[in-house]
């Protein structure tokens, strides 16, 4: 294996076309290095697959991973267009750490300025949670949920060692539940924070130290 003489690369790893679309209408400036948007599509088995077949080209074999998009809030108080940033995440099959939470906290309180931002496990399901399903995951540690992030993360470090971390933006949230992503008022919050965001996944990319092979 040839070590690597340029920056290591940026994996961003969304589902939906909406997540997707927001990130690529974002700022683009400020990358410190190649950047890679992937849509993996929707679910955990399709995030899955979706980050080891990208991660299988020699020219992101170290790339970093970050997971985004949307989630479910669990906590009361949660607002759509909150930020939430995973200091781990979890599925019944494994618990992922999280690397450069505090730089990420930061950077994105500058990124979205007057949008809480917290902090905590991201929990992972095989389907959209509704109702009293958020009291039980709630009951578990976890602050948010969403389909994608724990598959994301445990696909990119079954590949290698390397850094990851999920950044989600609160769609709906206890008080604040939806039903249609793309039209009511929570959805559009959340798809103008998304797309404000991304300079801030920058910096963090830039920030890691990371090992060359």
């Amino acid at each position: 294996m040839n070590p690597r003489t340029g920056p290591t690369p940026l994996l961003i790893a969304c589902a939906l076309g909406i997540e997707h679309l927001a990130l690529r209408t974002g700022d683009p400036g400020g990358a410190g290095g190649p950047v890679t948007v992937l849509r993996t599509g929707m679910g955990p088995k399709a995030a899955e697959r979706s980050v080891a077949r990208v991660l299988a080209d020699p020219a992101l074999e170290d790339a970093a991973v970050l997971a985004t998009g949307f989630c479910a809030g669990l906590a009361p108080g949660m607002h759509p267009g909150d930020l939430v940033v995973a200091e781990e995440t979890r599925d019944p099959r494994s618990t992922v750490a999280c690397v450069g939470t505090d730089r990420l906290v930061k950077e994105l309180a500058r990124a979205a300025p007057g949008r809480t931002v917290h902090t905590g496990p991201l929990t992972g399901s095989d389907h959209v949670v509704r109702g009293p399903e958020r009291a039980d995951l709630l009951a578990t540690g976890a602050i948010a949920v969403d389909m994608e992030s724990a598959a994301t993360l445990l696909g990119a470090v079954r590949t290698g060692p390397r850094p990851v971390a999920a950044v989600r933006v609160v769609v709906d949230a206890p008080e604040h539940e939806l039903v249609r992503i793309g039209t009511v008022r929570g959805g559009i919050s959340a798809f103008r924070v998304l797309r404000s965001v991304l300079p801030a996944f920058f910096e963090w990319h830039r920030s890691l130290l990371l090992p060359r092979r």
